[in-house]
């Protein structure tokens, strides 16, 4: 709460050679509390991803890292991990339980960044409730049972929790342009790349074809029934496909072909490093604190 602070300063002024007149001088200042940093706290700090995080959270206004927690390189500083001048002194932990039960005492407010596995994320977001700590997850192919368990959970603790399919912005806008385009046309298809094997088909592929098979559009009807492998795999019952492309050296892209009498409408995303993850994972921060349930999707808060 804002406190108003009150000051008097008497002043003279001389109206004659031999008599004075005092005046007071009011001024008034508004004095505000100290703005508490977000405490944040990395799960899975040692992977590529979250290593990004580290550096992301340290360099932005408001917030401040925590907490370090990961099964590798334990003991280490992540400061010293992630490749900074200065070390942190923050040692990644292998003990999510014991982290968070030290900066509970602090009564400030938390978010526990989550990028480990799909089995863990019920038991974090759990644990990280029961300190009152607000979650962030971005871990692939979650069930979807596990988010209707969440979000349960988190209702009726009245704590937020943000779990994200995606955090790239760039990503999210070329699905909101795909859902625009698919009111257009008929014939679409899904085309990804990467420069290393992994799970086929990718999450940002499912998000876009569970989107557009949301929307009653039946797609690609001249060949709808085809089964050669060539053609791609069919993701839903609207004839959406998605093609997988790897070869070394590509760069993480997804690409959605519309086409229609006469022309092609094509929209792609390029992504080069995971940098390009760190803004949306800074908003999904600042955003969670304020939340009371479950949102599924940054898209939510763009």
């Amino acid at each position: 709460m804002a406190t108003l602070r009150i000051q008097i300063h008497p002043t003279t002024h001389k109206t004659h050679p031999h008599q004075k007149t005092y005046t007071p001088l009011i001024s008034c200042s508004i004095q505000q509390p100290p703005q508490t940093n977000i405490k944040v706290v990395i799960n899975g700090a040692a992977k590529e991803i979250g290593m990004a995080a580290v550096l992301a959270v340290t360099k932005s206004r408001g917030m401040e890292l925590a907490g370090a927690v990961d099964s590798h390189l334990v003991g280490q500083d992540i400061g010293k991990v992630c490749g900074m001048e200065e070390a942190l002194e923050i040692p990644i932990i292998n003990d999510l339980t014991m982290v968070l039960g030290s900066i509970s005492q602090s009564k400030a407010t938390s978010v526990v960044v989550d990028f480990t596995d799909p089995s863990t994320v019920y038991d974090n977001v759990k644990q990280a409730t029961a300190f009152g700590m607000n979650s962030v997850v971005y871990v692939p192919r979650i069930k979807p049972e596990t988010i209707a368990a969440l979000s349960g959970f988190c209702e009726k603790a009245s704590m937020g929790c943000l779990v994200a399919p995606t955090l790239s912005i760039g990503s999210i806008l070329l699905q909101q342009a795909a859902i625009s385009a698919s009111f257009h046309y008929n014939n679409v298809e899904i085309v990804e790349s990467k420069a290393n094997t992994g799970a086929f088909p990718s999450q940002d592929s499912v998000q876009i074809a569970n989107n557009l098979s949301n929307l009653g559009q039946l797609y690609n009807r001249d060949d709808l029934e085809t089964d050669v492998p060539a053609r791609g795999q069919r993701l839903g019952e609207d004839g959406i496909r998605v093609h997988s492309l790897v070869l070394p050296g590509l760069v993480s892209s997804t690409s959605v072909h519309f086409s229609g009498p006469g022309e092609v409408y094509s929209i792609k995303h390029d992504i080069t490093s995971v940098e390009c993850l760190m803004p949306g994972l800074i908003l999904a921060i600042r955003k969670v604190v304020r939340l009371k349930n479950l949102v599924y999707g940054l898209e939510k808060f763009l």
